[in-house]
């Protein structure tokens, strides 16, 4: 992909989306710092990015704690030099933190802060200790991961629905706030990506009922998410900012 030729990207967190988004990136000439509490996803990450022409450097950090995100923020620094984009994608969709996340009655505080925590505000301290270095390098492009459970409603996961609402309004704060500095920022909205955490928490009822529901004759992949994110990260979107992009096989449609 074209006008990602050596920029310097961090992504906060690992997994599938963000393995399929460093080939991605790597594809196109970048270099990546990733950062996840797992080590061996983020060292995926950075593996697929070598793979694919790219290079990258990995590191542990828990998203939720200040003191890690500053710690990979200055890691990129110190290694690149600069910063030119961010890619938020961490979550808390660990399958105890699925199993606690109910209902408005039912949901345990203790589960309902860690969501708020992880989902929430962990996008802004990513946000608050890169933001500095995009603007002091004339501008830059964030991407959030928000959700379908942001706009659908839903019965259950309280908790996971309204942080990925509020990443909405973060995402449009930033840009808003910071376009005149060069910061475009965006996010995207996927709906039901078979990652290996997809299938290893979800029946297979449940995600056959989604599937009769979205007018795509498949799920999604990782790489459907992956792309859209190294388009928006990439000098080809440079007057798109402010949007929440819904890669979901047509199952949201927003004017």
């Amino acid at each position: 992909m074209e006008g990602l030729h050596d920029k310097v990207i961090v992504l906060a967190g690992a997994g599938g989306i963000a393995t399929a988004t460093a080939r991605f990136l790597g594809a196109g000439g970048a270099r990546i710092v990733v950062g996840d509490v797992v080590d061996t996803s983020a060292e995926a990450a950075v593996q697929a990015a070598k793979e694919a022409g790219g290079d990258g450097i990995a590191t542990v950090t828990d998203i939720a704690d200040e003191n890690q995100v500053k710690q990979q923020i200055d890691l990129a620094i110190s290694t690149y030099g600069r910063i030119d984009g961010l890619f938020n994608v961490a979550a808390n969709i660990r399958a105890d933190a699925v199993a606690e996340d109910t209902d408005a009655v039912d949901i345990d505080l203790a589960a309902w802060q860690r969501s708020i925590d992880v989902n929430l505000t962990g996008y802004l301290l990513t946000l608050k200790h890169v933001l500095p270095h995009l603007i002091a390098a004339g501008g830059g492009s964030v991407v959030n991961t928000l959700s379908g459970a942001a706009y659908a409603g839903m019965p259950d996961k309280v908790a996971y629905s309204v942080t990925k609402a509020g990443i909405g309004a973060l995402t449009r704060h930033v840009a808003r706030r910071y376009g005149k500095d060069g910061v475009r920022c965006n996010g995207v909205a996927p709906g039901l990506v078979m990652t290996r955490q997809t299938e290893l928490n979800l029946p297979h009822e449940f995600r056959e009922a989604i599937l009769a529901a979205t007018p795509a004759p498949r799920h999604g992949r990782p790489e459907d998410i992956g792309a859209t994110v190294a388009f928006l990260l990439s000098d080809l979107a440079e007057w798109t900012t402010g949007q929440i992009l819904s890669v979901d096989g047509g199952t949201t449609m927003r004017a």
